[in-house]
């Protein structure tokens, strides 16, 4: 017998079975069809039951193989590889064909794939004109958001979502064309001319280009800083349902082009609780100013005057691998770059935390946004940059999902119920009757 759940409605003592659905993992992904609910009644003309889940704390929208986190033991995974092992042996391309894919690529696979994204980061000269029409003092990440958007009206073929042809064209556009949209974005945001991609550089070699070159006739990125710049793609992949993701399914369930999707994808992103979370990090260790004045700031933070940025997470009740794999990467780039003065504050504010019963009681560990800001601005960033940094790679994971959304036959378009809380019925007043 199939194993069940229980449950005795106490209001009309009826008894109700109801199937458990297990994941890879029981201990983490047992789950009961919220459907069944709906059979619990008090009477044949009641709706039936439902879960109350504000944010989806404790709700499975999907059935997903992309991605998995085990927030208890600090443990993250692309398709069953661990972050650890896809950081030190990987690059982003490759990762990128394996959430995609679902397995790691051949050498003729991956020398395809390669092609395939090169060959389309090239964008219409029509989009530069579209992008010239912002303000100069435009954020970077708003003009991404709804240049992503815009490039729905240069692909009109590609809202044949049912098509797998034209959704891999789709996906290779994106990936490829991400990073040329964000560089010129960059590049407007502070008054620089566009720069043209250059396809015999890698994938984050080519993006460093577009961002910094300036007058020399070829840009030569530096390999350490290319190296890192990459790590920090494999790192913001994918990372389960986020609050992006699910935006990404949730759009992409009513069926229109991915480029509409992805642009509502890095809209969620955009928020300071998502992808603006690095910068608030930063803002907090200017504010502590100095590695003496670090204990007085962590007595105010026990004592609730504010919160500590960078620590804790919704998911991680451990260590985030993705901080670990960072701080062990920041001296590497310090050495090229110079050392961030706020790497002492920032590796004192860590070391008071770790040893204080009062954050480790509450799970507030690093987490990635903690060094990841502190080395983007070491590489020549502006903050408001941040968030683009963090779609860029995430636009790999954001596909996949929507990829296996669409495939999946269990999945609908995208409609949560609610419990009502307003009025029953009432009787229309006249004006003259008001108040």
């Amino acid at each position: 017998m199939p194993d069940t759940l229980t449950i005795t409605d106490n209001r009309t003592g009826k008894t109700y079975e109801i199937p458990i659905i297990y994941g890879t993992y029981p201990k983490y992904g047992a789950a009961i069809p919220a459907m069944k609910l709906r059979e619990i009644k008090v009477s044949d003309d009641d709706f039936g039951m439902l879960s109350y889940d504000p944010a989806f704390g404790n709700t499975a929208s999907c059935k997903s193989a992309v991605g998995f986190i085990d927030g208890e033991r600090g443990i993250l995974r692309y398709r069953g590889y661990t972050i650890e092992e896809l950081a030190a042996k990987s690059t982003y391309l490759e990762v990128a064909y394996l959430i995609l894919h679902g397995e790691l690529p051949t050498d003729s696979q991956l020398e395809e794939w390669t092609w395939n994204i090169t060959n389309h980061t090239m964008v219409h000269e029509n989009v530069k004109k579209f992008m010239d029409g912002y303000h100069h003092d435009a954020h970077p990440m708003g003009i991404l958001v709804s240049t992503i958007a815009a490039l729905s009206t240069f692909y009109p073929d590609s809202r044949n979502v049912t098509d797998p042809e034209e959704r891999s064209r789709s996906i290779y556009r994106m990936i490829a064309k991400m990073p040329t949209i964000s560089a010129f974005a960059y590049r407007h945001s502070v008054g620089l001319p566009y720069v043209y991609p250059y396809n015999k550089l890698s994938y984050c070699g080519n993006f460093l280009n577009m961002l910094f070159k300036m007058t020399e006739v070829r840009y030569e990125p530096d390999p350490v800083l290319e190296k890192v710049l990459d790590v920090l793609f494999i790192l913001h992949a994918d990372h389960e349902q986020n609050c992006s993701a699910n935006a990404m399914r949730s759009v992409g369930s009513s069926l229109p082009d991915p480029y509409c999707s992805t642009a509502a994808a890095a809209a969620a992103l955009y928020g300071p609780l998502h992808g603006g979370a690095n910068e608030m990090v930063l803002r907090m260790l200017r504010e502590i100013g100095s590695k003496d004045k670090v204990g007085e700031y962590v007595k105010r933070a026990k004592a609730g005057e504010f919160r500590l940025m960078g620590f804790g997470h919704r998911v991680y009740k451990n260590y985030d691998p993705r901080a670990k794999i960072l701080k062990e990467m920041a001296p590497k780039v310090f050495e090229v770059t110079g050392k961030n003065p706020l790497l002492d504050i920032a590796l004192e504010l860590e070391k008071i935390a770790l040893e204080d019963d009062y954050f480790v009681k509450r799970n507030l560990y690093p987490n990635v946004d903690f060094y990841s800001g502190i080395i983007y601005q070491a590489m020549g960033f502006p903050v408001s940059m941040f968030p683009v940094l963090f779609a860029i790679p995430r636009t790999a994971g954001w596909l996949a999902q929507w990829q296996e959304m669409l495939v999946d036959e269990e999945q609908r378009i995208a409609r949560p119920r609610q419990v009502y809380t307003g009025y029953d019925t009432r009787e229309y007043v006249p004006m003259e009757k008001r108040g």
